[in-house]
């Protein structure tokens, strides 16, 4: 028995492979407005008009066929982190604020922020009570000692 091999060249193979991987790259040119000229070739596709027509109401923002906003319907991904959480603990550390912190069991702490990590922030305690160490994911809410009382 006798196995057959393909005819194929290592060549050719690369050739087709390499063909294969090309990408499309189509430039925007710059949209000539014909009026009552109908020898343009958009202006003699109707499927080019339609394309263009959505082009331009996607770059005013409105909304397609569909009810969503431009040419995929998706909204770009909001980022990771937007750093408004670091930025109130190192308003509220560098400025001493007293602070409630309420946690899940219903339990409030009072106190100051003295420093805070991905994990846990730490609370300074004052009429001699221990410095506290809490897991973020334990706490409910917080906020400035004075703004409950209204």
């Amino acid at each position: 028995m006798k196995e057959t091999m393909d005819s194929i060249t290592a060549s050719e193979s690369t050739e087709k492979e390499n063909f294969a991987n090309r990408k499309l790259i189509r430039p925007t040119l710059p949209r000539v407005e014909n009026h009552g000229n109908h020898n343009s070739v958009a202006a003699s596709s109707g499927e080019r008009r339609e394309r263009v027509e959505r082009h331009e109401r996607h770059d005013r923002g409105e909304r397609n066929d569909r009810g969503d906003r431009g040419m995929g319907g998706k909204r770009p991904a909001p980022p990771e982190q937007t750093n408004a959480e670091n930025f109130y603990y190192q308003k509220q550390m560098q400025s001493r604020t007293p602070m409630v912190i309420m946690l899940r069991d219903g339990e409030e702490v009072h106190g100051i922020i003295e420093w805070y990590d991905k994990q846990c922030i730490k609370v300074n305690r004052e009429n001699g009570e221990p410095n506290l160490m809490i897991y973020k994911p334990a706490i409910k809410y917080m906020y400035k000692e004075g703004e409950g009382e209204r």
